[in-house]
């Protein structure tokens, strides 16, 4: 799959926001108020001071009164978008890979929607936060997103993000592998809450994460603290692990419902196709 051919199937795509708070300037977001956009509402009678220029001539030619036409007002979302680039997210290839392109896909949706875009990628210096509006921006972001770069040992997404966390708006996407405690994760959705914004998870987990293959003694070493631990693995370890990490996840995903929020789950051998044009629409998060 080519970038190219995946930007041409985003083009018409638009992220669903539960959020009713609007932004004040123009977008392509259908308003509950009325306003200048083409999109037709309806009619009412003239009143004095209304704009003489929406007078429909076609209806006072066979009522002999004055109708103005009504549209709907457009505005444009908020969207926040947090790319977790710590170690662990850098540890596999392919799983940062792949963040990266979700990431990038997501930005470009939010400026060809003509929304506005605050793409933050936490703990890191390789590439400064982004603050756009316009489709004009969708490609230049999406690609230098995709080229950042690794940079030295970082660790703990969810401090460093609270700290990141950008104002007035309507929905916080985090992308992360969520491996630390739930505690601290809790933290960060409840720093959201209190800024009314709504909240989309989505893990990003590498194969071996999930379903780790090795036998034997092996060594292990955390790739934010450098702390070493030499482990004999075997069939009943491996279990133990399969089953703590499911734990893990779903003590994420009850945190995000508990604080109003949507969680998904991305796994590197995973179509990242699928995931945009299926996963997302079917839970309602995209049209």
């Amino acid at each position: 799959m080519t970038a190219s051919h995946l930007l041409r199937r985003l083009q018409k795509k638009r992220l669903l926001v539960k959020s009713r708070k609007r932004g004040m300037h123009k977008g392509q977001r259908q308003a509950n108020s009325y306003g200048s956009s083409l999109e037709f509402s309806d009619f009412r009678l003239y009143q004095p001071g209304d704009d003489v220029r929406q007078i429909d001539w076609n209806i006072f030619g066979r009522t002999q009164k004055h109708y103005i036409k009504r549209f709907l007002d457009e505005q444009e979302v908020s969207i926040a978008i947090y790319l977790d680039a710590t170690s662990s997210m850098r540890a596999i290839t392919g799983k940062w890979e792949l963040a990266k392109q979700l990431a990038a896909s997501l930005c470009f949706v939010v400026l060809n929607s003509e929304d506005r875009l605050s793409f933050c990628p936490v703990s890191t210096t390789a590439m400064l936060p982004v603050t756009r509006k316009g489709s004009v921006y969708g490609k230049m972001v999406f690609h230098d997103i995709m080229k950042m770069a690794e940079q030295d040992k970082t660790g703990n997404f969810s401090e460093r993000a609270q700290q990141a966390l950008v104002k007035r708006q309507q929905l916080a996407i985090l992308i992360s592998d969520g491996l630390e405690p739930a505690a601290q994760i809790e933290g960060l959705f409840k720093k959201l809450r209190s800024l009314r914004q709504e909240v989309w998870f989505i893990q990003v987990l590498g194969t071996e994460e999930l379903r780790p293959g090795h036998n034997g003694d092996i060594r292990l070493i955390d790739s934010e603290t450098d702390t070493v631990v030499n482990v004999s693995m075997n069939e009943a370890i491996a279990r133990e692990y399969r089953a703590r990490i499911a734990e893990h996840n779903k003590q994420l995903e009850a945190l995000c419902r508990r604080f109003g929020g949507h969680y998904l789950l991305l796994t590197e051998d995973k179509d990242l196709q699928t995931f945009l044009f299926h996963d997302l629409p079917g839970k309602g998060l995209m049209n």
